[in-house]
């Protein structure tokens, strides 16, 4: 005659409960450690790229790193922008345009990890967004006559 199980449960039955408890308990904590906010969204907001290796995004809700000269460089591409829709800043191809960006996002930091999307939008549809008023980049080129639209 077989020995009556310890257990009020079957042997079947105790791995996925003590491994739903675990995922119950563990599960917040994840979370949590990911950072505020969500990490998958679409950005939009000023694509200013001032010097090679240097670029970031302002959007509504901040400064996001996309890539720092020797430092962190966000994986993706860019976006492309026609002549009409590119303000220089420098000689070169440093400036500053509008996008909209599909990205992997670390919040802590402020940086995007990778860049899924991108899409180039007109100056015109920033400088109309009520978020990003006063977030258009410095254009040091402005007084000489030499910039884009």
């Amino acid at each position: 005659m077989p020995k009556a199980s310890a257990t009020p449960f079957p042997a079947t039955l105790r791995c996925p409960r003590i491994l739903l408890a675990a995922v119950m308990c563990v599960g917040p904590w994840l979370a949590s450690a990911a950072g505020p906010g969500p990490s998958n969204a679409m950005r939009c907001g000023w694509f200013d790229n001032p010097t090679p290796g240097n670029a970031s995004l302002t959007d509504s809700q901040a400064e996001w790193t996309i890539g720092q000269q020797g430092g962190h460089q966000a994986r993706g591409e860019w976006p492309h922008f026609t002549d009409r829709d590119w303000v220089r800043t420098s000689h070169g191809s440093a400036g500053y345009g509008c996008a909209c960006l599909k990205v992997s996002t670390d919040n802590g930091k402020e940086q995007i990890v990778q860049i899924f999307s991108a899409r180039a939008r007109p100056l015109s549809a920033c400088r109309k967004d009520p978020a990003l008023k006063g977030k258009e980049p410095e254009n040091p080129l402005a007084d000489s006559g030499r910039t884009g639209p």
